[in-house]
């Protein structure tokens, strides 16, 4: 596996940890996989910060009995150090393209940037 290929995977492996339900209900463990400067506009609309989207995660967003189901999902490295991921995620019913940017930073690969955008 070459050296892009490894960022995406990094990248790959961070974003289903993030869809986790048990990292999601970990406040420590979702900081760990977000960028200090992270933003996400939601499917809602909605723009959310680390602090607010920790109080979602948390709240039990998503449960083991109805986790989200991933498909589609693809990679690119945009830059060194910068990897873009789309993928298809449903969840209760509710289709969403999803993309998210990642970085790299001293302390790993870190979610910069994510957004949500309703489909049928």
């Amino acid at each position: 596996m070459d050296e892009r290929e490894q960022a995406v995977q990094a990248a790959i492996d961070g974003e289903l940890r993030l869809l986790d339900p048990e990292v999601r209900a970990s406040p420590a463990r979702v900081l760990a996989l977000l960028d200090s400067e992270f933003t996400e506009i939601g499917a809602s609309g909605r723009r959310w910060d680390v602090e607010s989207i920790l109080s979602v995660t948390s709240g039990g967003s998503v449960s083991a009995d109805s986790p989200v189901e991933v498909s589609e999902m693809s990679g690119a490295v945009l830059a060194p150090g910068v990897v873009h991921l789309t993928y298809l995620a449903e969840n209760q019913g509710r289709r969403t393209w999803r993309s998210s940017l990642w970085r790299l930073t001293d302390t790993g690969w870190r979610m910069y940037f994510h957004q949500g955008t309703l489909t049928s």
